[in-house]
């Protein structure tokens, strides 16, 4: 078992960068390029992996991993099956939140907004780019549902698979689908030494992002 005061104990310096308001560009879309941009450039695992938290119809909060899969000045877009529990929670409530986290680089991205789905059309050409096991797999997935074991999702995969090698095509089932996250908040938090952190906000204003300091 671990040991708790071991984990009380642990600390990480920061101080890999510094973070200026006359640094950032005050279009937070860009500002999310520069710093993704440069993520990559750094090697780091899997830098469009983010969080979504999204909520029930009881206001209890919920989050999961999953892979951004594309951005512009509208708004993030992630892929998931719509009868999962972030899916049917948005269908509910469409407030969302996001965070990516580079511990490498010492830089989290929180962003705010509503989600609404993608077009048919963009989702089918998502799906179409997808390697042919894994359309096959989002197929049959109950996603969220409990299931009795493991062997009776395989036995669906391996007869979805089956059906799609023999014609190399999967169609892209109507409970699966892309969502575009609009924020009309960001915040951009770089580690400094003794946890004094630069944060700084973006918050929509009709327009306008207005832009600040947050004491860490």
């Amino acid at each position: 078992m671990t040991n708790n005061n071991n984990i009380s104990q642990q600390r990480e310096e920061y101080g890999k960068a510094t973070l200026n308001r006359s640094d950032l560009n005050p279009d937070p879309f860009q500002q999310l390029e520069l710093w993704l941009n440069n993520a990559y450039a750094s090697k780091v695992k899997e830098p469009n992996a983010m969080s979504v938290c999204t909520v029930n119809k009881d206001g209890q909060p919920s989050s999961r991993m999953v892979l951004m899969r594309g951005f512009d000045n509208r708004g993030l877009v992630f892929y998931t099956n719509y009868k999962s529990k972030k899916g049917s929670e948005i269908e509910q409530h469409a407030k969302v939140a996001l965070l990516f986290f580079w511990a490498d680089l010492q830089q989290q991205i929180r962003i705010e907004g509503t989600c609404e789905r993608v077009s048919e059309e963009q989702s089918n050409q998502y799906f179409k780019s997808r390697p042919l096991k894994s359309q096959a797999a989002s197929k049959v997935s109950p996603q969220s549902i409990i299931i009795e074991n493991r062997k009776m999702l395989e036995d669906l995969y391996e007869n979805e698979w089956k059906q799609a090698e023999a014609i190399q095509q999967v169609e892209r089932p109507e409970h699966w689908g892309g969502f575009l996250v609009q924020p009309n908040y960001f915040e951009f938090w770089q580690g400094r030494p003794s946890r004094l952190h630069d944060r700084f906000q973006y918050v929509l204003n009709k327009t306008v992002w207005n832009i600040n300091r947050l004491a860490p």
